[in-house]
């Protein structure tokens, strides 16, 4: 049995979306925050809003705070020196791999220990003990952030020095240390030392509450209810139908991404709380008529990440369309076992890699075909992906993935007989399916609903961009926040935590 990370934890994360966190932590950190500022004490309001972030990381596993300290006192060290060495000599190239190295020997330890130990018994049929690692909440954010910003010194975009408290705060802002965006050095630090973002701005306060309120209700009121009809069909993979297996993975498609983008929206408008503007992770991704052009709306920071360390040094697309090919198949693999040590988020990962280079080369003979056609087939590989993304095996995901396309027996609901008996005769099968929910009917009107609202509304950007506070605003927000807050009545991490 694949053990590589425990699920024990010693607490709760201080969740964005707990009453602990809005009634608490927040109103605490801002008040005392601004009220450092107001008696023009900067430094020490620094010092404030790092430590408070700290304590955020600290509330779930106090342990795993000096790991993150030693993170990122190491790293300070190398970027110090690869921001005053000259670019491309020796010893300037000796201390970016070591510091490389440095970070991925956390993360690979923490993260990927287990899998590798557990893969090498099964290829080799040895016996070494597999440990039992609690995973660190944030670890592949930070170790990215601090990577990208140890690459930036090595090629001397980045000539500031900066000090071991602006460094720490850009690590360890708590709006974006746990599940990202991933940041860049030179979009962060700059705002830390603009005298204006100390100032107290009802707009940026009334934006940034916004954007927390309307996160949130995409996390509770969205992603959250779809949760168990997710957890029915992916934990009984062997036995779903046809049926069953496409409301499964198209309910996970519509959760995974009301509660990652909730999320981002949420840590976007904490920033804005504190005048920080962070950076978009999404914009529409289901509305992409490529796979080329999902990754330019999904997790947007990851891909411009992936983009600009990885595809870019493997040489992009300047030595040649299978090189090219290659490099995509190569980041995207590194991508997908990015996001988990497991076998299924390298299949997804290498999925999307075949996916992408299918894309340039269908550019690349100039084809087109109508967007409604590109917007189906790029949706429908979407969807099919995320079943190696959520299943907790491969063998799982392969026999949903059979389900989904018919592979196994076609049943439909008992209740379809009498609206379409002629199916029978081409081995259509009726039977009452017990991994739908009860009112299958009005569950699926439910997805349609959300997926239609996906496709049409605007999406968060687009409402801020119409936003300005007004009692309408109010009053509509302020019931919003009514139905969030009622609903808050067991935890409920955020998918993105386990990465």
């Amino acid at each position: 049995m694949l053990l590589t990370l425990s699920d024990e934890r010693s607490g709760t994360a201080l969740l964005f979306n707990s009453y602990e966190f809005i009634f608490g932590f927040l109103p605490l950190t801002v008040i005392i925050f601004f009220g450092l500022v107001r008696f023009r004490l900067l430094k020490l309001a620094t010092y404030w809003l790092t430590i408070s972030s700290l304590i955020f990381y600290g509330y779930w596993n106090p342990a795993y705070v000096p790991l993150l300290i030693t993170s990122i006192i190491g790293n300070f060290f190398f970027g110090s020196y690869l921001s005053t060495a000259k670019p491309g000599t020796r010893s300037s190239q000796v201390m970016l791999w070591l510091g490389i190295t440095f970070n991925l020997a956390i993360l690979g330890y923490y993260k990927y220990a287990g899998f590798l130990i557990d893969s090498f018994n099964h290829v080799f049929q040895t016996t070494f003990p597999i440990p039992e690692i609690i995973l660190p909440l944030g670890i592949s954010f930070y170790s990215f952030t601090q990577i990208a910003y140890l690459v930036d010194a090595y090629h001397s975009s980045s000539r500031n020095n900066y000090d071991l408290l602006t460094y720490t705060l850009f690590v360890v802002f708590f709006p974006q240390l746990i599940a990202g965006p991933i940041l860049r050095h030179d979009e962060l630090i700059p705002e830390f030392k603009k005298l204006k973002n100390f100032i107290f701005s009802n707009r940026n306060i009334a934006y940034g509450l916004t954007l927390f309120i309307l996160g949130l209700a995409k996390k509770v009121l969205l992603a959250d209810p779809l949760s168990p009809w997710v957890a029915e069909v992916f934990t009984h993979a062997n036995e779903v139908t046809l049926v069953e297996a496409w409301f499964g993975a198209i309910a996970y498609t519509l959760q995974l991404y009301f509660d990652f983008s909730g999320y981002s929206d949420m840590a976007i408008g904490l920033g804005l709380i504190f005048n920080i503007h962070l950076p978009i992770n999404f914009n529409s991704p289901y509305k992409a008529t490529s796979i080329i052009d999902f990754w330019h709306r999904w997790h947007i920071t990851l891909s411009n990440f992936l983009r600009d360390y990885l595809y870019i040094p493997l040489g992009g697309n300047r030595k040649g369309s299978l090189r090219r090919y290659l490099n995509l198949m190569i980041t995207m693999l590194l991508g997908g076992l990015w996001h988990g040590a497991g076998w299924t988020y390298i299949l997804w990962g290498s999925l999307h890699g075949c996916f992408l280079a299918i894309n340039h080369g269908w550019r690349k003979l100039g084809c087109q075909m109508p967007n409604a056609i590109a917007w189906l087939m790029t949706f429908m590989a979407v969807v099919f992906s995320w079943v190696f993304f959520r299943s907790s095996n491969w063998v799982d995901a392969v026999a949903i993935s059979k389900a989904m396309l018919g592979l196994s027996s076609i049943t439909l609901p008992a209740g379809m007989k009498a609206i379409v008996p002629w199916l029978s005769q081409w081995r259509v099968e009726f039977a009452e399916l017990s991994h739908l929910p009860s009112n299958y009917q009005q569950a699926f009107a439910q997805l349609a609903v959300l997926l239609g609202g996906v496709m049409v509304l605007p999406n968060t950007q687009q409402i801020m961009q119409r936003f300005q506070p007004s009692w309408q605003w109010a009053i509509a927000l302020s019931s919003v926040t009514v139905l969030c807050l009622i609903s808050l009545n067991r935890v409920s991490e955020f998918l993105y935590f386990q990465f």
